[in-house]
């Protein structure tokens, strides 16, 4: 299948000081690249630097600080991207100086003036072999998950989580200090937030439950999975984020004695779960306490696409698909399966690292052929031979 039309594709992506990588520069193809090298060498820098044009942070959950090569005062990335249909590009920069602990992002050579403004413009989704986290991590593995997802994807979440998050601050910071009778204040701000939270999440979850499990049994062979929302505050009725306000009310009043003896907030969308469940012949288990590894890696990628499906249905074009090592640690059947399902979607320009060329699968005949030719590249030392 050939990349869709209206696909953003990277053009160029320039590093100076990002992570072990003094200076690059590289020009893709439109379809992609398949980048092969040696652990350490910088294929997954590379993909999060790529990445990191999208949220503005890294995807491995790495601080700022830490993206900057050792010695140096800064980092800098640029990318530019086109939508070859349109003809439109577009070229993102982004520089972080930890003396000064500033962040600098640009749109087209415009300084954004918030950082919410300029993300979510690309589509890329990351797929990585720490993905498993999403399954055989803990809830807030799960949750920063959904958030990313309906950040980029749903107008108006990021600026609610960000307005909860900041009202959860304050009243966490008012039980510590003892002031719990004074809560009142910050409970309005923390439920009106909060149910448009927690509305996202529930909408989400029950439009991509179904296909979610679709994706899991095409790749483990007919083995079932189930996606459902586990939201701390009771979902009754329609789901109104109204009614969802008025349980969130509640809540509060019923944890309000706990709360104050324990000094923080025990109720809201920040104790939220994103439930797993694997079908077995006798019973229905948790994924995080019973899959095997292949079956845990297998929810997380069925994850991932539903991630880019959420991306073509939300914003109207294909996703950049990164693919990090993506077939690490599974057997040969589902990575042919995983295959057969990236060749029948909808996508766009696919970026892909392997450690070595027998694990990349691109082959342009035969079984193993993925979506569409890629450029055979090479990373060594942080040196990209094209």
């Amino acid at each position: 299948m050939s990349v869709a039309p209206t696909a953003l594709v990277c053009r160029e992506i320039r590093l100076r000081q990002f992570r072990n990588f003094a200076e690059l520069e590289l020009f893709f193809p439109a379809t992609g690249a398949a980048i092969t090298g040696d652990n350490g060498a910088g294929k997954t820098n590379l993909l999060e630097a790529i990445h990191y044009l999208e949220i503005f942070r890294s995807f491995r959950g790495a601080p700022d600080e830490q993206l900057v090569r050792f010695g140096a005062e800064a980092f800098h990335i640029r990318g530019r991207f086109e939508d070859r249909a349109s003809g439109r590009s577009l070229e993102i920069t982004a520089a972080y100086e930890p003396r000064t602990r500033r962040k600098r992002v640009t749109l087209d050579d415009a300084e954004a003036e918030r950082l919410g403004d300029a993300i979510g413009r690309l589509g890329t989704v990351v797929f990585s072999p720490s993905d498993v986290a999403l399954v055989a991590g803990a809830p807030g593995e799960r949750r920063r998950f959904l958030d990313i997802v309906l950040s980029l994807n749903v107008p108006g979440y990021l600026d609610a989580l960000q307005r909860y998050r900041q009202v959860l601050r304050q009243r966490n910071s008012m039980l510590r200090e003892g002031r719990g009778s004074a809560l009142g204040a910050w409970d309005e701000g923390l439920v009106q937030h909060g149910a448009i939270v927690i509305s996202a999440r529930a909408v989400w979850v029950e439009a991509y439950a179904g296909r979610y499990a679709e994706v899991y049994r095409a790749i483990g062979a007919g083995a079932g999975s189930t996606m459902s929302y586990h939201p701390d505050v009771p979902l009754d009725g329609n789901g109104s984020i109204s009614l969802i306000a008025d349980s969130f009310r509640a809540r509060l009043d019923r944890v309000a004695q706990r709360e104050r003896d324990r000094g923080v907030t025990l109720a809201g969308p920040h104790r939220d779960d994103l439930a797993l469940v694997m079908q077995t012949a006798d019973d229905a288990v948790d994924l995080r306490q019973f899959g095997s590894a292949g079956q845990m890696r297998t929810g997380a990628i069925a994850l991932r696409m539903i991630e880019a499906e959420t991306v073509r249905q939300a914003r109207g074009f294909q996703p950049l698909l990164l693919l990090d090592d993506v077939f690490a640690e599974l057997d040969v059947g589902r990575s042919r399966r995983i295959l057969q399902l990236f060749r029948e979607e909808r996508h766009g320009q696919v970026i892909l690292t392997a450690p070595k060329q027998t694990d990349v699968l691109i082959d342009g005949a035969g079984e193993g052929a993925l979506l569409a030719p890629l450029a055979r590249w090479t990373i060594a030392a942080a040196q990209v031979r094209t």
